[in-house]
């Protein structure tokens, strides 16, 4: 006699059941893992999205409209997930990782999404409620506004990696998403450029500005070239940085990266240096020149604040 499935007990590959295989292979990535495991800002925009995947299938495998309905299908899940996100973000930050109140928001969108679309992703479509067409329109809207976010870096990052051989473009009226530090663009000392970067240097232990996002292949050139001005009546001392990813990853030891110490003299002056000499910097390995995640110019402990001028940056 040939069996015949009830449309009311699907088979073990049906949506919930993958949902919740895909939540018990997934859930270590919480814990062990992160954005840092991809190189630039795009890999690390893309992982967050996987908040939104995981927390949306969570739900999909939970199936809480089966028991739940009216607004407790939106409230108890909202409230459960907001607990279970903040204790993550809890034990993420005793393990070395940064709580994101970001990241608890795409928890609750991957939520919502779902919860406005389960009349299609249900089994048993014919008994699910339909959704008020302002859920469905609010939880799609807030999905997409965080796909072309996502999206935005990536057309950023396009930029990033095809303006070589400069390695910033001035013409940025923003420099944060590229560095840290205390730099503003200026019209002082701007030439080559429109614009210059000003530096200012404080009197901590360690005071620079950082270029953490850059392009990373440096393979068909020969030469960092470097420009600065130093408005200062006297020379400045500082210290030029730079590492690849495997060194980012690691433990930051002063022997694996590449560095120089520069004295800057009053007024421009371009400081070049041979790609073959970072590649070597590192004592137990070659850097990897098609993996460079930073540039770093610091200086440490000075007895009065000071100021210099990124006037040019770029790959010869």
């Amino acid at each position: 006699m040939e069996a015949v499935s009830s449309p009311n007990r699907p088979g073990w590959l049906g949506p919930r059941s993958l949902a919740f295989l895909v939540v018990l292979i997934v859930t270590p990535l919480l814990f062990f893992g992160g954005p840092d495991w991809f190189n630039g800002p795009f890999g690390s925009a893309v992982w967050n999205l996987g908040h939104i995947g995981f927390f949306g299938l969570v739900t999909l495998a939970a199936h809480p409209w089966r028991r739940l309905s009216g607004w407790q299908l939106w409230i108890l899940p909202t409230v459960v997930v907001l607990l279970i996100g903040g204790a993550i973000e809890v034990i993420q930050s005793d393990m070395g990782r940064e709580a994101s109140w970001h990241d608890m928001l795409r928890n609750l969108i991957g939520v919502w999404f779902v919860l406005a679309w389960h009349p299609l992703l249900d089994e048993n479509r014919s008994a699910s409620p339909t959704t008020p067409p302002a859920l469905i329109i609010a939880s799609t809207l807030l999905l997409l506004f965080e796909l072309g976010t996502t999206a935005a870096v990536g057309v950023q990052q396009f930029k990033v990696a095809h303006q070589l051989p400069l390695l910033y473009d001035f013409r940025h009226d923003d420099p944060t998403p590229y560095w840290y530090g205390e730099l503003t663009p200026s019209q002082e000392h701007a030439s080559p450029h429109e614009q210059s970067l000003r530096l200012d240097f404080d009197t901590k232990l360690y005071s620079g500005g950082s270029l953490s996002n850059l392009p990373s292949d440096w393979r068909d050139y020969e030469q960092l070239s470097m420009t600065l001005f130093n408005p200062n009546a006297h020379p400045l001392q500082m210290t030029l940085r730079i590492n690849d990813w495997t060194h980012s990853r690691g433990n930051n030891a002063h022997s694996d990266r590449y560095n120089i110490r520069l004295t800057m003299q009053p007024g421009s002056q371009t400081f070049t240096i041979d790609l073959d000499d970072i590649e070597k910097a590192p004592r137990t390995r070659r850097m990897e020149m098609d993996n460079i995640s930073q540039f770093k110019v610091f200086v440490s402990r000075l007895p009065e604040p000071a100021t210099i001028y990124i006037q040019d940056l770029r790959l010869e």
